[in-house]
């Protein structure tokens, strides 16, 4: 498993070592794995993109640490996203999970997500991904390196090759290279974000 030391490191240095790990997911109705094959990482101060950019808030606090601790928001009234929170504790950083591979659970993933045309569908984009591993605002804050918890970080194969380019949907900060992902059929489609204009 990874461990909270090895993620108290800044968000860009966090989401390469996320590339090829694997996030499991216990419910009672059964395990589902997902590795991971495209990331984006967001700072807190510095980065307008982040939720942390305007300060702490009761719905971003657990991306202030400590690290290795599962964000999860809701996003468009609809859809939950999920982060591993990094850097150290008080200081807010985390890395987005923008799709996966299911490597275990298939099956499950399958009922979860019905309308996927393929295998490579199942967890293509953050809220498919956070769909087919049953996640939800219950799992907000969850402790992903121990062992004993409901969702758990796994070391996964190290990756060599990395791509990377600007974050997907964002009104500010578009052409910040810090999306991170590897060559798998389950990586996102790009959506460039629409800049932010100031107006008078």
């Amino acid at each position: 498993m990874l461990t909270e030391q090895e993620l108290s490191i800044d968000p860009v240095d966090a989401a390469r070592l996320l590339l090829g790990s694997v996030i499991e997911s216990t419910t009672p109705d059964g395990v589902v794995g997902v590795r991971v094959v495209e990331v984006e990482a967001y700072r807190g101060g510095d980065d307008p993109a982040s939720h942390c950019y305007r300060g702490r808030t009761p719905r971003n606090d657990v991306m202030f640490g400590p690290a290795g601790h599962l964000y999860v928001y809701f996003v468009y009234g609809m859809h939950f996203c999920a982060n591993v929170v990094c850097l150290t504790d008080g200081v807010p950083g985390a890395v987005l999970l923008r799709a996966g591979e299911v490597v275990a659970g298939e099956e499950l993933a399958r009922l979860r997500r019905p309308s996927a045309r393929s295998t490579a569908e199942l967890a293509k984009g953050p809220a498919r991904l956070t769909s087919v591993l049953g996640l939800d605002r219950a799992h907000n804050g969850v402790d992903l390196t121990s062992p004993d918890s409901s969702v758990r970080l796994l070391a996964g194969d190290p990756v060599t090759e990395i791509r990377t380019g600007p974050r997907v949907g964002v009104a500010v900060a578009v052409d910040v290279p810090w999306r991170f992902w590897v060559d798998s059929p389950a990586v996102s489609t790009y959506r460039r974000g629409t800049r932010r204009t100031r107006v008078g």
